[in-house]
């Protein structure tokens, strides 16, 4: 799958009418792109050559040139892959299951498919600018609730572990009461899948209200969380059943957390080295002899 098609499948509840009619037409033979100009891309999908260059730009890109071009540089590297590619999802619901085999490769194929598809969206620039500001942040705010909270958690843990000034809840009372302390030294790092959950909206508005810095790490596509945040790192995922629950979301958070923690790690190692031999050593004592 091309990040395009990523993008569009993360996007596609966000799009106008006229612009799902275009994606739609991608999506069912995106390699169409290339076989006719745009005038009869617009006519076949039934839209207009300016309802395709306003797609391009809503997905992301500057123009048709750009999206283009974005394909075919994807399209060429998994032609040359061949037979390695990697087993093609199917999204089914939980109910349509007929065997545990068919279960487990879907949920298997899911989590790889969000991992390779966030990858795809991966921005190093962002990230490195991310890192900076962590690593030079007074103290880190990490907020989350339900399924993105356990990512949430999880990213404390690790951050405690380096000795970093870190705190989170799960209790969203408290949770304001973080985001209502904040200065402008502090970073507030928010995880929502949807980045329009209500407890994460009203925390990020205080935090930016208290110019604390905000990071967001959310579904692809033009959320409030996304557009009101300082920095962003996108995630995607093939959840398309409300009843399935979060599941390979929260795989394509945990993996974007730990390359963030990675990345923290390997620029802050000086400091980093001696803390993370301490937390091990705290808190595997006597374990050996167990």
């Amino acid at each position: 799958m091309t990040t395009v098609e990523i993008r569009i499948q993360n996007m596609y509840a966000q799009l106008n009418n006229t612009e799902k009619m275009v994606a739609d037409y991608i999506l069912k033979d995106i390699e169409n792109i290339f076989r006719y100009p745009l005038a009869k891309l617009a006519d076949q999908s039934g839209t207009s050559q300016g309802a395709w260059v306003r797609f391009c730009k809503t997905i992301g890109f500057d123009g048709m040139k750009d999206l283009k071009k974005s394909i075919f540089a994807e399209l060429n590297g998994v032609i040359s892959e061949g037979e390695n590619s990697s087993p093609q999802l199917q999204f089914t619901d939980i109910k349509e299951h007929s065997t545990y085999i068919s279960m487990a490769e879907n949920v298997c194929f899911s989590s790889i498919q969000a991992i390779e598809s966030t990858l795809k969206l991966f921005d190093e620039t962002m990230l490195a600018k991310i890192v900076d500001v962590m690593i030079g942040a007074k103290s880190i705010r990490i907020f989350g609730v339900g399924a993105s909270g356990l990512v949430a958690d999880d990213f404390y843990y690790k951050l405690l572990r380096i000795g970093y000034n870190a705190t989170y809840t799960h209790d969203t009372h408290i949770s304001l009461t973080y985001a209502s302390t904040m200065t402008g030294d502090d970073v507030a790092i928010f995880f929502s899948n949807t980045g329009e959950t209500r407890e994460i909206i009203d925390a990020l508005d205080i935090a930016r209200k208290k110019e604390a810095v905000t990071i967001a790490v959310t579904r692809y596509g033009k959320s409030h969380l996304a557009l009101s945040s300082d920095y962003v790192l996108f995630t995607s995922s093939p959840e398309i059943y409300k009843r399935s629950g979060a599941m390979s979301s929260r795989i394509a958070q945990l993996i974007l957390t730990d390359i963030l923690f990675t990345a923290i790690a390997n620029r802050d190692y000086n400091n980093v080295e001696s803390r993370l031999e301490g937390s091990y050593l705290a808190t595997h004592n006597g374990s050996d002899s167990e």
